[in-house]
């Protein structure tokens, strides 16, 4: 059985929110799709509270992943704990709350998703997620394995890629808010790409106002970030998947304005 399994880049404050509760759904329609996994760690521009999560889940997620910012609203700190389907990345230290991996069943197959954290130029002293991968990828059993890796550096995401090939579905790149046209399959089978982008304004730098972006670059005080009003865009991709292999067929970039 082939299924459509979506990606969406970082829903980036108030605007890329309400532009994905609009969107999203009318996209899986469109695209056939059996299961979606949003990261949302930009939702309340640093971090996400507990009640942008559920509308993030609400709106038609599977699964939410985050990345660097996951504690910028200390509130989520609880909720992380008790929400299955909230996922934070798996190689922050072991005293942090909530999971860095789950295993989603659905009607004839199950998902497992991955969260994961890049440590080039990302400067919080994570555990190595080449490792911590390939502890994960030992704990129980899905059809279906996608890894969210948040990282920096395009070539610790390729070189990731590379790692994971054939052993998971799809592995998708997060945290640099711009999509990346390297859509692919690996010779393995598994599906790929940089970086999905992003869900938020249009007319902004990475999502937030462009002049307090061009104010920082100047070196002055813009202020605390804010996410522009106006026309949106939900970014991301499709990833086709063979349950009976748990490899990739097809990838297809998607970009709702």
């Amino acid at each position: 059985m082939e299924i459509h399994i979506l990606a969406v880049g970082d829903v980036v404050g108030e605007p890329g929110l309400r532009h994905l509760e609009r969107h999203l759904r009318p996209l899986q329609k469109l695209k056939d799709i059996a299961f979606t996994v949003v990261n949302g760690e930009n939702a309340s521009g640093v971090g996400l509270t507990p009640d942008q999560a559920c509308r993030i889940y609400d709106a038609g997620a599977d699964a939410v992943t985050l990345g660097n910012h996951t504690f910028g609203k200390m509130q989520i700190r609880d909720f992380l704990e008790d929400t299955p389907w909230l996922l934070r990345p798996a190689n922050y230290t072991g005293r942090a709350p909530g999971r860095g991996c789950g295993i989603f069943e659905r009607n004839g197959f199950s998902v497992r998703v991955v969260n994961l954290i890049g440590r080039c130029d990302l400067h919080w002293g994570g555990e190595n997620p080449f490792t911590t991968a390939d502890a994960l990828l030992k704990r129980g059993t899905a059809e279906v394995t996608v890894v969210d890796f948040h990282a920096e550096a395009t070539s610790e995401k390729l070189a990731m890629g590379y790692y994971l090939d054939g052993r998971v579905s799809a592995l998708w790149g997060t945290h640099t808010h711009v999509p990346t046209a390297d859509e692919r399959v690996y010779p393995k089978g598994t599906g790929y790409i940089t970086d999905l982008g992003m869900t938020g304004p249009v007319e902004s730098v990475l999502g937030v106002e462009p002049w307090q972006s061009v104010e920082h670059f100047l070196g002055g005080l813009p202020g605390r970030y804010r996410s522009p009003e106006g026309p949106c865009k939900l970014q991301g991709a499709v990833f086709t998947v063979d349950t009976a292999t748990g490899l990739c067929t097809a990838v297809e970039r998607v970009d709702v304005r």
